[in-house]
């Protein structure tokens, strides 16, 4: 057993993980292994509670039309909690429509209606009969990294109120095509379109966003240093 523990809520996990979006856990789980830390897992789906108080970190996957439409009639049943874990600084990685679904609504190539629950202030739009496909690369605006990934998708996000850009587009078409932005970050909240996953092919944002988690559940740990002897490596 290791000294410290974090226990991470896979949001939907049976439904929502398309794109092998569990990799971004085992990305986690790789890194904080190495600074002496387990990682525990739930699945948390339909019919279940999310409990803000027990996790750690949340991911939030993304899935076909099919399955969003299914999750969206059984997240607001969890939308209070969602939004009570994201305002206390909760960590929450939402990868396509897992992001869309934290927002107020998507709509789908047919045109119609998925309401999100609000718990961010971005929308998304589609756009007929095209997709955003292919490499993309991006730069963030406050760390100087940059990110690289893959994206495919239909909808066009738009940010609202309090959120910001993860990386400004240098490849790629990012989250509407028009604004140069790609992803979200709001408060310890991370959106992005990136499949690869973008925690195991940019492990310096996992080590960042690691270092969020251990600092947040154990803050009298200098994870900082801890973790600078880690080499970010991409899977």
């Amino acid at each position: 057993m290791a000294d410290y523990e974090i226990k991470i809520a896979h949001l939907y996990g049976d439904l929502m993980n398309t794109y092998g979006d569990y990799g971004n856990i085992v990305a986690l789980r790789y890194y904080a292994k190495q600074v002496g830390v387990d990682v525990a897992v739930d699945l948390v789906s339909l019919g279940d509670e999310f409990d803000e108080n027990k996790y750690d970190f949340a991911l939030f996957g993304g899935g076909q039309d099919y399955e969003e439409q299914i999750v969206s009639y059984d997240l607001p049943q969890k939308s209070a909690a969602i939004k009570r874990y994201i305002e206390a600084d909760g960590p929450m990685l939402g990868v396509c429509g897992g992001f869309q679904l934290l927002g107020h609504y998507f709509l789908l190539a047919d045109g119609s209606r998925v309401e999100g629950i609000g718990a961010l202030d971005h929308y998304t739009l589609n756009q007929p009969d095209n997709r955003f496909t292919g490499n993309i690369r991006i730069k963030n605006a406050e760390t100087g990294e940059v990110y690289r990934g893959f994206e495919n998708h239909q909808g066009r996000t738009f940010l609202g109120a309090g959120e910001r850009p993860l990386g400004n587009t240098i490849e790629g078409k990012g989250n509407n095509g028009e604004d140069g932005g790609e992803g979200l970050i709001y408060k310890n909240v991370y959106g992005t379109y990136f499949h690869g996953p973008i925690f195991t092919r940019n492990g310096n944002l996992a080590l960042q966003v690691l270092q969020i988690i251990l600092q947040r559940k154990y803050p009298e740990v200098d994870w900082s240093e801890r973790l600078a002897q880690v080499t970010a490596e991409a899977f």
